[in-house]
């Protein structure tokens, strides 16, 4: 009885302390990381330098959510299975809640604020896949190689932006890294790795389900899983695949709204599909919102549960690395190809959208206005516009 009510205790303080986090981790992913940092190594002391950049190094690599992936693994670490789940409940609790409402009752605001509303986020969100691409950027594309993956890939997609070009370029750019990408140093871990079966064969018959055209009846669920399942880099990644997935079946007004009200609210990105499910499903919205939400996530969970234990073994591997580094080349030219289909193009149509969207960029990289205030801000001045 004593080590139930033990267990209880750490699942709970777990579920408490990512509650906490959730409500106020503002910033996106690299935030999001800093927070944890700052909470789980620094003060509480939860798991040491050592371990903490060995799971950041495990959520870089897998697709999915890379924040909620770290917070899950966290979890798993402080409290095992149960432990993960809590952490990600209580992270993603918040903004599931702000963004299913958001999609909910989104239409009976008045037409003038909800106009004049979309045309400020419009505008943001032109901002910050700009500001992503930049800092995106620097980190993968330092080298001439990756520079010219991500270009390549960018114009392929501006081109054939359907989710077989996409994927394609994936793995064009993995087999490219794979032999001319690989770091110049390292040693193998000796031994055998140590995988979870179930997690990984879970993943992939679900994947199989998703991605075959036969099954495409499931619908709502296949959609997010596919997106969640193929998404390399985290945040603002994920733009360019639901688009392809799920954009056709809404609006680009609605689609762009609710990708820009997700730099508003605190946790993860991903809860944009929390958004677009309830937008997706008119008739059970929050069961759209929830179905869309798990769909997303569970990719990425069940990578981090088989490969935790063999990470250290398989992130020595330098063919590995190479492949990673040139996905993640061509991750940039994916988002690079987003920023200007479909968020340039339906947010900027003259001069004085031109104007606002490269002042808000230089404001924005100043980081002298916090992302919230940036989307207040530019919420009102589309408001304003659209009453002029």
């Amino acid at each position: 009885m004593k080590f139930q009510w033990e267990c209880l205790y750490v699942i709970t303080d777990i579920f408490r302390q990512f509650l906490v986090l959730g409500l106020i981790s503002f910033g996106g992913p690299a935030a999001h990381v800093g927070y944890f940092h700052r909470r789980f190594v620094e003060e509480l002391q939860w798991l040491d330098e050592a371990e903490f950049a060995r799971l950041l190094a495990l959520t870089q690599f897998l697709p999915g959510p890379a924040s909620s992936q770290l917070g899950f693994a966290i979890g798993r670490v402080r409290g095992g299975v149960p432990g993960a789940f809590a952490a990600f409940v209580a992270f993603t609790l918040p903004s599931f809640l702000l963004m299913a409402l958001l999609g909910i009752y989104a239409t009976s605001l008045p037409d003038w604020l909800q106009g004049g509303a979309i045309i400020g986020l419009k505008w943001l969100a032109v901002i910050v896949v700009a500001d992503a691409v930049w800092n995106m950027g620097q980190r993968f594309c330092a080298r001439g190689l990756t520079r010219t993956i991500a270009a390549l890939v960018a114009m392929l997609l501006v081109l054939w932006p359907a989710l077989a070009g996409q994927m394609l370029a994936l793995l064009v750019a993995a087999a490219i890294g794979w032999q001319r990408l690989r770091p110049e140093q390292g040693v193998p871990a000796n031994g055998k790795p140590v995988w979870r079966r179930w997690p990984l064969v879970t993943f992939v018959l679900l994947a199989f389900v998703a991605l075959f055209p036969a099954a495409r009846g499931l619908g709502l669920w296949n959609d997010f899983f596919a997106a969640g399942s193929l998404v390399f880099g985290g945040g603002h990644v994920v733009l360019p695949l639901l688009q392809e997935l799920v954009g056709p079946q809404m609006s680009p007004d609605q689609f762009l709204t609710g990708y820009a009200a997700a730099q508003a609210v605190p946790g993860p990105m991903f809860s944009l599909a929390s958004y677009l499910g309830a937008v997706l499903l008119p008739a059970s919205p929050w069961w759209g919102a929830l179905i869309a939400t798990l769909a997303i996530f569970l990719p990425g969970f069940l990578l981090v549960l088989g490969l935790m234990e063999g990470w250290q073994w398989l992130s020595s591997r330098p063919a590995l690395a190479g492949a990673v580094a040139g996905i993640n080349a061509a991750v940039v030219g994916l988002l690079l190809a987003a920023l200007y289909q479909p968020v340039f193009i339906s947010a900027v149509h003259d001069l004085w959208d031109l104007l606002i969207v490269v002042t808000g960029f230089v404001v924005l990289r100043g980081k002298t206005v916090p992302l919230w205030g940036m989307v207040l801000g530019m919420a009102a001045l589309g408001v304003i516009t659209g009453v002029l």
